[in-house]
């Protein structure tokens, strides 16, 4: 789940189809959250995960192929591996692993933090500055999961919280590989390919961890994963760049934390507390500031990571 970059916080959506791609997307990678915590309920996170890849490879692959996708990723295989391990493979199991003790609004508010921990990749890199608006809004942001943390989270959960803030550091990781290093690879080979990976790599471990039996809620929770939040959320993606641009489609990071506090509000009566209350519009707000492109004369590389990366998701 690639995270934002500077340059694109503004929404100008032209077309209906573009409007429906965009609410579309926003929904599917705001579900994600819930449908983890539902399914590791009964399995084990790396299984959650495992199955996940294996389903949205399999959708995927056969359009890959279709679009002869897949054989430039052989070319670079090892900086695949890599984005592989810090996108997918790591976030993935992360992200389960902490929703085994926290909520999926929480997980879902942490995740949130993709834009500031892109900001601070794309400063650190030089590809931006880091100005009095940007430093702004990473204090902003940060105040907001202290505020999450302060007043919601048990002592007892703080390693699942670094679980969560770890998800999210490696998607900023991962979009920044995508954005410096294969930029000239399609997108969609780079993404199958790496679902491929992920399966392999996982897949000792789901045998190691797999359940005796699985019962219809953890089992349905894992296929929507893989076949809607992963397969599905892909394809609308490229197709809402397609019709609005890169830039602009890095606007669902700012929304699809919202769903994600919802959905666990009303179907998982997750508790709507003080701290996400507080928390939610200071991490939006921070990211948004963080995200904004720098005053300078030249911006142009700032731009690099956006140009192909997919913004805030797949969670």
């Amino acid at each position: 789940m690639p995270g934002p970059v500077p340059g694109g916080s503004k929404l100008l959506l032209v077309s209906k189809r573009g409007w429906l791609l965009f609410v579309s997307l926003c929904v599917i990678w705001g579900v994600p959250y819930l449908l983890i915590r539902v399914a590791v309920r009964d399995l084990d996170p790396v299984v959650v995960a495992g199955g996940r890849t294996a389903i949205g490879a399999l959708v995927l692959l056969p359009i890959t192929l279709r679009r002869k996708a897949l054989r430039p990723v052989l070319a670079h295989w090892r900086i695949v591996l890599i984005y592989t391990l810090v996108e997918i493979v790591g976030p993935w199991w992360l992200l389960g692993w902490s929703e085994t003790r926290l909520t999926s609004s929480t997980a879902g508010l942490l995740i949130a933090l993709v834009p500031l921990f892109t900001a601070i990749l794309v400063t650190r890199l030089g590809h931006d500055r880091l100005d009095r608006r940007r430093k702004l809004g990473l204090a902003i942001g940060f105040a907001g999961v202290a505020a999450l943390v302060g007043l919601d989270i048990d002592f007892g959960n703080l390693l699942a919280v670094a679980a969560a803030v770890g998800t999210a550091i490696g998607y900023a990781f991962g979009a920044m590989i995508i954005g410096r290093y294969l930029r000239e690879i399609p997108v969609l080979g780079v993404i199958t390919g790496s679902l491929i990976l992920s399966t392999v790599i996982y897949a000792p471990f789901v045998v190691l961890f797999r359940p005796e039996t699985v019962t219809a809620q953890a089992g349905w929770s894992v296929v929507a994963l893989g076949l809607v939040c992963t397969a599905g959320a892909f394809l609308v993606l490229f197709a809402l760049v397609g019709e609005v641009g890169a830039a602009r489609a890095t606007v669902i990071t700012y929304i699809n934390p919202a769903v994600a506090i919802l959905l666990g509000v009303l179907l998982l009566n997750e508790p709507f507390t003080l701290g996400i209350a507080a928390g939610f519009p200071l991490v939006v707000i921070g990211a948004i500031l963080a995200t904004g492109r720098a005053r300078t004369p030249d911006t142009s590389a700032s731009e690099e990571p956006a140009a192909r990366t997919p913004p805030g998701g797949p969670d």
